[in-house]
C-alpha cells in the first residue's frame, strides 16, 4: 500500500505523458533557452551528473514528499532540511511480500536527448555567405600588374640607379649659399646700433652712493690695542752677542735678588731729599759725575759697551715705601732723563728703568730678572727680556727728556702695580705689569712687584750724553697724586 504514485511528482510540470510498454518514446522539441533565464541550479551541478540513471526503487521511494518540498525543483530532490521531517512509511515496507505498487518505468527517463545534447540548427552559427577574405578574389592580394621593379631593366640594371644625374651632382646652385652677404653682416645683432646703450630699466630705484665713511668710525682716533703678541726675537737696532746674554743670566744665577734692606740715617736722608747717588760700573768706560743735588751729569765713549748705572738708596724701599706699612694706600717712584748728546743720533742708546738688587752692571736694564726698561735705539720696553723687546714707543732723540715711574697700589689684599713713561713732559705710554704678560713667553716679573727694593737703572752703549733728574721741582712732568718736598 502506498500513499502516491510518482506520477504526482511531475505534475505542473510540461513533461510528456509516460509511453505504454512497447512503444518508443515520443522525441520531444526543446526550443533554446537564453542563458540568463537558466536557474542557478543549472549552472552549479553537472550536467551528467543531472541525468544519469537512478538508482533502483527501494520501498521509500514511494514516500509521498510533503507538501513543504519545493514543487520548482523539476527532479523532486529533498532540500537540505527534508532529512529531519518526519515520514509515513507504506506498508511494504512493514509485509515485505506485499507486490510492489509502482510501475516498472517510474525512473525512466524522458524520451529524447537532455538539454545539453540537442544541437541548434546549422545555420545558427554558420559563416556569413561567401568565402573569407584571406580566399576571396585572386587579384586581392595579387601584385600590380607588370614585371617586377628589378626585371623591367633586364640584366644588370637590378640595382642601377635612376637615370639621370644624382641631385648632389646636378646643378651647381643646388647647395649654393643664398644671394647676398651672410645674415651676420646685415643683422642688428651683429652690429650694434650708433650711440650709447639703453640703460636697463629696472622697477627697483637707484640707490644713491653708500657712505661708508659716515658708518666706519675714524679708528686713528682708537687707543693702540695692546701688545700682548709683539714679542721680538731681536732688536731692529743693536744687539749684544749671545754670549753676553748667557754671562747675564750665569751671573743672575750666582746673586739671587736680596731681601728688604733696613737704611741707615744717611741713606734715609738721601732718599727723602731725593738725592740718591749713582755708582760706576766697573766696565763703565768715560764720565759720570754730581752736577748738584739731585742731578746727575755723564758721557760715555764711542767705544763703551753695555752698561748699567744703578743708584742707591733705592727709590721704594719695602720697609718704607709698601702699601702695607705706609700710612698711604700708594707710592709712586719716578725720575727723568735728558738726551744731551750722541755720537750716532739715529740711534741713541740709552735707557731708563727700575731694578731689583742685585744686579748685573754689564747688561741693559731689562734684559734679566727682576728689572725693566725702555730702550731708546728702538722704543721698545723690557721686562726680563734678554731678545728683541715689545713695540711701546718712538726711539729717543737729542735735546728731549723722557721720564719713567712706577705706582705701587693695595688693591683686595695684593700690590697692583702700574708702569708709565712720559716725554718732553707728557705721558706717552702705560702698562700693568701683570695685565699685559704671556704666560707661554714672558719671564717672570719677580722682583717688581712691589715686595722687593727698587733703585733707578739707567743703561748705555756707545757715545751718547744724558743727564739724570731726581729733583721734582726740575720734572717737566708731575705724577698725580706726587707732592715735591712730602716724606714718601
Amino acid at each position: 500500500m502506498c500513499f502516491g504514485s510518482k506520477n504526482n511528482l511531475y505534475e505542473g510540470d510540461d513533461l510528456p505523458p509516460r509511453p505504454a510498454p512497447g512503444q518508443a518514446p515520443q522525441q520531444p522539441t526543446y526550443a533554446p533557452e537564453p542563458k540568463a533565464s537558466t536557474p542557478s541550479s543549472y549552472q552549479t551541478q553537472p550536467q551528467q551528473q543531472q541525468y544519469n540513471q537512478p538508482p533502483p526503487p527501494s520501498p521509500l521511494s514511494a514516500v509521498q514528499p510533503p507538501a513543504s518540498w519545493n514543487t520548482n525543483n523539476p527532479y523532486n530532490q529533498p532540500s537540505a532540511t527534508a532529512l529531519t521531517m518526519p515520514v509515513e512509511l507504506p506498508n511494504s515496507v512493514h509485509s515485505p511480500n506485499a507486490p510492489a505498487e509502482l510501475p516498472a518505468n517510474d525512473y525512466v527517463p524522458p524520451s529524447g536527448p537532455p538539454p545539453s545534447h540537442t544541437r541548434p540548427a546549422v545555420d545558427e552559427f554558420a559563416p556569413p555567405p561567401g568565402p573569407p577574405p584571406s580566399h576571396g578574389a585572386v587579384n586581392d592580394y595579387a601584385p600590380p600588374p607588370g614585371p617586377p621593379p628589378s626585371q623591367s631593366h633586364g640584366a644588370g640594371n637590378d640595382f642601377a640607379p635612376p637615370p639621370g644625374p644624382p641631385p648632389s651632382q646636378g646643378a651647381s646652385n643646388d647647395y649654393a649659399p643664398p644671394p647676398g652677404p651672410p645674415p651676420a653682416r646685415d643683422d642688428y645683432a651683429a652690429i650694434p646700433p650708433p650711440g650709447a646703450p639703453p640703460t636697463p630699466s629696472s622697477t627697483k630705484p637707484q640707490d644713491s652712493k653708500h657712505d661708508w665713511e659716515s658708518v666706519v668710525p675714524d679708528t686713528s682716533l682708537f687707543p693702540p690695542p695692546p701688545a700682548f703678541f709683539s714679542g721680538h726675537d731681536y732688536s731692529h737696532a743693536t744687539n749684544a752677542t749671545e754670549a753676553e746674554a748667557e754671562a747675564g743670566e750665569a751671573w743672575c744665577r750666582q746673586h739671587p735678588l736680596s731681601a728688604p734692606i733696613d737704611l741707615d740715617h744717611h741713606s734715609l736722608e738721601a732718599q727723602n731729599s731725593h738725592n740718591p747717588r749713582l755708582m760706576i760700573p766697573d766696565a763703565f768706560k768715560g764720565t759720570l759725575r754730581f752736577k748738584e743735588p739731585g742731578i746727575w751729569a755723564g758721557q760715555t765713549d764711542r767705544n763703551a759697551t753695555d752698561s748699567c748705572i744703578i743708584g742707591y738708596p733705592p727709590l721704594y724701599t719695602v720697609k718704607t715705601h709698601s702699601p702695607f706699612t705706609s700710612p698711604t694706600p700708594n707710592k709712586t717712584i719716578y725720575y727723568e732723563v735728558s738726551i744731551t748728546s750722541a755720537a750716532n743720533p739715529h740711534e741713541i742708546c740709552l735707557s731708563l728703568g727700575f731694578t731689583a738688587l742685585p744686579y748685573p752692571s754689564f747688561r741693559q736694564p731689562g734684559w734679566h730678572r727682576g728689572s725693566l726698561a725702555v730702550h731708546g735705539d728702538d722704543g721698545h720696553k723690557f721686562i726680563n727680556d734678554r731678545w728683541g723687546g715689545k713695540d711701546f714707543t718712538a726711539p729717543f732723540r737729542v735735546g728731549e727728556r723722557y721720564g719713567i715711574g712706577m705706582t705701587f697700589t693695595l688693591v683686595g689684599g695684593r700690590i697692583e702695580t702700574e708702569i708709565f713713561f712720559t716725554r718732553n713732559g707728557l705721558q706717552a705710554g702705560q702698562w700693568n705689569l701683570h695685565e699685559e704678560g704671556d704666560l707661554e713667553q714672558d719671564l717672570p716679573v719677580t722682583g717688581l712687584e712691589g715686595y722687593h727694593d727698587l733703585s733707578c737703572a739707567v743703561g748705555t752703549y756707545g757715545g751718547v750724553g744724558f743727564e739724570v733728574i731726581f729733583e721734582p721741582g726740575r720734572w717737566m712732568y708731575v705724577p698725580e697724586g706726587y707732592f715735591p718736598g712730602k716724606r714718601g
